[in-house]
Order: C-alpha cells, then sequence, then structure tokens
C-alpha cells in the first residue's frame, strides 16, 4: 500500500509506517460556526473513501476527527445570531455530523470537540512553556516562539522568515516576539465563554487542540495526520511545532496526506464572491451518489473545479453505469463460458485494486469498472444468466467500496402493464397500437427500449 506523504514528498509504504497494520488517523474537522460547505465535504468524503477501504483491505483504522466548538469566528456569530456560542456551536455541530451521515460517511471512529478536552490542552501547553517554546504577553494570552523551533516549515517547505509573512487566524499581537508566533491561550476579562488556566480565565487557540486531542487519544506520536491542503500553512505547521517541542519526538505523524484545492468556477468559493455551496444546497439538486462520484473521479490530491456541469456529467455516469446494471436483470439464456466472464472480472478486480493500493487512485479505479462495462456492453446479451448476475454483484461491490450507490427505481406496476400490453402489439406488429402505447408510456415519464428479452422501461431524464 503506497501513500503519497507530503512531508517527504514521495510515496511511502503504508506497512513501514505500522505496526500489525494498525492505523491511527487524526483528520482536521470542522469550525462549527456556519453550515458545512463541498468543499468540506470533497476532504471528508475522499478520506471516508480511504479508511473504507484500507479497513476493506485488512488495517485496523482508528480514524480521530475534532470538532472545533470554541473559536472567535463562533464568537461573532453567536453574537450577531444574539444566542450564546456553546448554542451556536451545538447547533451547527449536529447540522454538520448530520450532513456527514447523509453523504454516507461513517467512518469516523471518535468526533472530539475542543472544549471537552481543556485540561489536556492546558496540560500541553504548560509542557511548551516549561521547555521553553511559549512565552506571557500580559493582559493577551500565551505564544508558541516559532523561533525555538529549528524545524518550523518544514512541511509546507518555508522557511521561518517565510513563516513570518503570513499571520494565522486570531492570532494579531503587536506585543509578539515574532510575527508568525501563534496563539495557544487567548486571555479573555469578561467575554464568555471562558475557562480557569494558571494564567487567568481565558480559551485555546486553535492550533492547540488538535495536539492536545491527539496526544490524548493516540500519544505524542502516530501513523497518518490527513486534512485539507490550505491547512498545511500555518495550522499543520503549528500543530508539528507544539507537539514535538513538547515532547522532544518527531515526527509527530509519519505521513501527512493532504487532499486538493475545490475551486467553484475556477475561483475560490466564498460567499462573497457569489459561489459558495453549502452540502444542502447541493443535496437540493443532486443525490447524494453525485457528490461521492465527483470526489471520486478525481485523485484527492488534485485540485477539482466545480460546475454545474461537472455535476451534470457525473450524474449521465451514473445513470450510464445504473441502466447497465439494471439491464443486466433481463438476460435470461445461457451465454458465453462461465470462465470467460470470470477472468474478465479477476482483470477488473485486480486493475481496481491495484489503483487503489497506488496512493487511493480513485479515478484508475473507477476507469477499470468503465473499461469493463464497454467491454460487456459489446456482446452484452452473450453474459449468459449466471454471468450477468456476476457482473451486477461485482459492480455494486466496487462501487460501494467507494460508497457510490446506484440509481436503481423500482417500476411502478401500471408502466409494466402497459408495456406488457405494448409488446404483444409490438410482437404482432400492430404498430400503430404499439406507438400509442410507447407516447402513453413517455407522457407518465418513462422510456421503453426493446430488447432480445423484452422491454427495458427507464424514467424519462435518465437515458
Amino acid at each position: 500500500m503506497l501513500i503519497y506523504n507530503t512531508l517527504s514528498g514521495q510515496k511511502e509504504n503504508l506497512e513501514k509506517a505500522s505496526i500489525n497494520k494498525k492505523i491511527r488517523l487524526f483528520v482536521c474537522g470542522p469550525t462549527v460556526y456556519d453550515y458545512a460547505h463541498i468543499g468540506n465535504a470533497r476532504t471528508y468524503i475522499a478520506f471516508d473513501i480511504i479508511v473504507r477501504w484500507l479497513r476493506k483491505s485488512g488495517w485496523k483504522v482508528y480514524y480521530l476527527q475534532n470538532i472545533t466548538d470554541i473559536d472567535d469566528k463562533i464568537i461573532r456569530r453567536a453574537a450577531e445570531e444574539n444566542i450564546s456560542p456553546e448554542t451556536l456551536a451545538r447547533k451547527y455541530e449536529k447540522i454538520y455530523l448530520s450532513d456527514m451521515k447523509t453523504l454516507g460517511i461513517k467512518s469516523v471512529t471518535k468526533y472530539a470537540r475542543a472544549t471537552d478536552h481543556i485540561r489536556q490542552i492546558i496540560r500541553q501547553i504548560q509542557a511548551l512553556i516549561k521547555n521553553g517554546n511559549a512565552y506571557e504577553i500580559s493582559g493577551d494570552g500565551i505564544y508558541f516562539d516559532i523561533s525555538t523551533f529549528a524545524s518550523y516549515g518544514k512541511l509546507s517547505r518555508r522557511t521561518t522568515e517565510q513563516a513570518e509573512d503570513s499571520i494565522s487566524r486570531i492570532d494579531e499581537s503587536v506585543n509578539k516576539k515574532n510575527k508568525g508566533d501563534f496563539a495557544l491561550w487567548k486571555l479573555t476579562r469578561s467575554e464568555k465563554p471562558a475557562w480557569d488556566s494558571p494564567w487567568g480565565p481565558g480559551r485555546p487557540g486553535w492550533h492547540i487542540e488538535d495536539t492536545a486531542i491527539t496526544e490524548h487519544y493516540f500519544g505524542s506520536q502516530y501513523e497518518v495526520h490527513g486534512g485539507a491542503v490550505d491547512l498545511k500553512f500555518p495550522h499543520h505547521e503549528a500543530e508539528i511545532a507544539q507537539q514535538e517541542s513538547a515532547s522532544g519526538k518527531s515526527p509527530l505523524a509519519k505521513i501527512w496526506m493532504h487532499t486538493g484545492f475545490l475551486l467553484v468556477g475556477g475561483k475560490k468559493m466564498a460567499k462573497s464572491a457569489g459561489n459558495f455551496i453549502t452540502v444542502r444546497d447541493f443535496l437540493k439538486k443532486y443525490p447524494v451518489s453525485i457528490s461521492r462520484y465527483l470526489v471520486a473521479v478525481h485523485h484527492y490530491r488534485s485540485p477539482m473545479d466545480y460546475s454545474d456541469k461537472l455535476a451534470q456529467q457525473a450524474e449521465s455516469a451514473i445513470d450510464n453505469l445504473s441502466q447497465f446494471v439494471a439491464k443486466l436483470s433481463l438476460v435470461y439464456r445461457d451465454g458465453r463460458q462461465e470462465t470467460q466472464v470470470k477472468e474478465d472480472l479477476r482483470k477488473a478486480g485486480e486493475s481496481f485494486e491495484t489503483a487503489m493500493n497506488d496512493d487511493f487512485n480513485t479515478p484508475e479505479a473507477l476507469a477499470a469498472i468503465f473499461i469493463l462495462v464497454n467491454e460487456f456492453q459489446k456482446n452484452f446479451w452473450d453474459l449468459g444468466k449466471a454471468g450477468a448476475k456476476k457482473v451486477k454483484k461485482f459492480i455494486k461491490e466496487r462501487l460501494n467500496d467507494l460508497g457510490i450507490e446506484l440509481f436503481l427505481p423500482k417500476v411502478p406496476f401500471k408502466i409494466k402493464q402497459i408495456a406488457k400490453k405494448r409488446e404483444l402489439f409490438r410482437v404482432n406488429k400492430q404498430f400503430v397500437q404499439s406507438d400509442n402505447l410507447r407516447k402513453e408510456i413517455e407522457r407518465l415519464g418513462y422510456g421503453v427500449e426493446d430488447t432480445p428479452a423484452g422491454p427495458f422501461l427507464w424514467p424519462k431524464g435518465k437515458d
């Protein structure tokens, strides 16, 4: 199993990073102050596919994801809505988890809230102060001193000087030692929420929650850390600096994985740009299978430029597969030798597995399915009943590996009866009556295709 490691810049053997095929995986979760958008969905679906495949391949995966439920963004939004930050965070956490369930994301072992781990956060900050990596600004808070961590920037390949060019969120302070220093603990005066600490009431910085949570569940080192590529700097650099400074052990994670950027119409998604699409808005237009197919048809590390045209292409691809699988049920005669079908499926299975084991190359895995379908379509009716069942099972199982479900509608009894009557007219060459019943079927929302095994019915707009 090969995985591209952002830290080393090359593909690495996963077996060498683990013991007894056990993987501790942490993926940065959401800040729950708004609805999840399709960029979030791209990352979390990608890691859901990755974990599904690892587990199917015999790996024991503990998949941990944090929930940032205290943050300046949450506090500001709560003030706008005139509710408490905790109430707002719980509202959007519930919405987020509901959206993830709807998207078929069921691989996460544990969701860990930042506010449930304040004790661990304080303890890690104390270790950083003791080790000389953090300092206090009176009346402001505790900050990490990036000048004390010589390898700061090793993940994103930035020097400490380049790090000075960027200020992470909620960390602007004129009294910092270095411009790139980031907050570990923000002191508060009368604002709520706040937690007691050795330095006074306050709340954690954005970066420290992740390492405090992972240290609590995984220890100071673990196998895989994942997240969106835009978190690589400064968020993931900050995590590395914090944990490796606190523990004295390197690396924090043996393998770092990053999903590519998601653009909308060639631009970064933003409400101000008018191209911000929430998961819920997307699912009002398209079924869940389209969202998962869109993720799978792009390699997880590649950029993705979303458009309605792209979604419609995905819908067409899913529909073509659905029709093919549905039509397999019509095959009733004996066909070509069973051994030939088994051989074709074996080759396709090997291609699928090879692609997935090479840094989770889902586009190549999907291609293996489509190549098989195109090959079988040439001699569709020669598959034979037993062969058709095997092909149907294979396609559904491989798509299930990616969490993609096909559109397999149940045709209403009334439509079937009309089609049966029309078939009698057609066989008896009573074409006027046959055409009239075809029009009736189409009026009721279905198309009909004449096949050697009888009529094949499919909803209109799905052809």
